[in-house]
């Protein structure tokens, strides 16, 4: 691939200034965007997905590092103009995809599994990610950078303020690292926070068994209402919570910050248990009767 310009001097072509309301801060030291794209390991005739490439670091540093190729995703009309030219140096390895990420279903984008790695918009990483959790089975790993704040619930234990239920699902699903931390000063504009990279590998099979509607469900409304005990939160579901939670032997006096990823999922199948034997609404309308 030919030398590029400096990012500076395409951000001042196109008059690239980061747009809040799209959570922009770009990511200009190549030092750094080549340490990320290092992390998401060997991208070698691998397809790579990333989102909000903005002027392009990102991107350069995912062609230069071997990905065989790269589809960005962006949004923004005026930084799918700036990265025209990388296009055209690129050749055939990097196709622009002008939309909404959370509008594309990976299958669009490419038939085999890829690697995501991006620098994501601050505004919608949380929505992503759980997008992205519906369809592991495309995705050979995800490496992102997200605020710290969310970084730290994403990878929170079982006790911590910041587990809950983004914690739970990721980490039923996924093994997750944190990589690095990176100051607000690291991105121009500066973000009023700090930032983190985290590797998210797709386990080959959940944690533990667990019906996922089931699981989410659960999660939503134990953490709905996190400092009550569980036998209050899950009256939302059932009215029978201290049987949901006799069957999945969890006390009902716990709260849900106590309770591990295991537990949550012996607490789904027993409240998917409990519906399955549940007679129909119709036949208890009937006999009240």
């Amino acid at each position: 691939m030919d030398e590029q310009p400096p990012l500076r001097t395409v951000i001042e072509r196109f008059a690239l200034r980061a747009d809040r309301r799209l959570g922009q801060h770009f990511l200009l030291d190549p030092n750094l965007l080549r340490r990320i794209a290092a992390a998401a390991g060997e991208l070698a005739g691998r397809t790579v997905v990333e989102v909000g490439p903005g002027p392009g670091g990102l991107t350069r540093a995912l062609l230069e590092a071997g990905a065989g190729r790269v589809i960005a995703i962006e949004r923004d009309p005026r930084c799918i103009r700036a990265l025209g030219e990388l296009v055209e140096a690129a050749g055939g390895r990097l196709r622009l995809v002008e939309a909404d990420a959370l509008t594309l279903e990976l299958a669009e984008l490419s038939p085999e599994r890829v690697t995501v790695v991006a620098n994501l918009p601050y505004n919608v990483g949380t929505a992503l990610l759980l997008r992205w959790l519906d369809q592991l089975e495309r995705i050979e790993g995800l490496t992102l950078m997200f605020q710290r704040e969310v970084a730290l619930r994403i990878g929170a234990p079982p006790g911590s303020r910041a587990y809950g239920r983004l914690s739970v699902l990721t980490q039923w699903l996924c093994e997750v690292r944190c990589l690095m931390h990176l100051p607000s000063r690291a991105f121009v504009p500066p973000p009023k926070v700090a930032s983190s990279l985290l590797q998210l590998s797709p386990r080959p099979q959940p944690l533990a068994p667990a019906p996922r509607d089931a699981l989410e469900r659960v999660v939503q409304a134990a953490f709905g209402q996190r400092r009550k005990m569980l036998r209050a939160s899950l009256r939302s579901l059932d009215e029978r919570p201290e049987e949901l939670l006799a069957a999945a032997g969890l006390p009902a006096t716990a709260r849900a910050e106590e309770i591990d990823v295991p537990g949550f999922c012996r607490l789904a199948r027993s409240y998917a248990a409990l519906r399955a034997a549940a007679p129909p609404v119709w036949w208890s309308r009937f006999k009240g009767r």
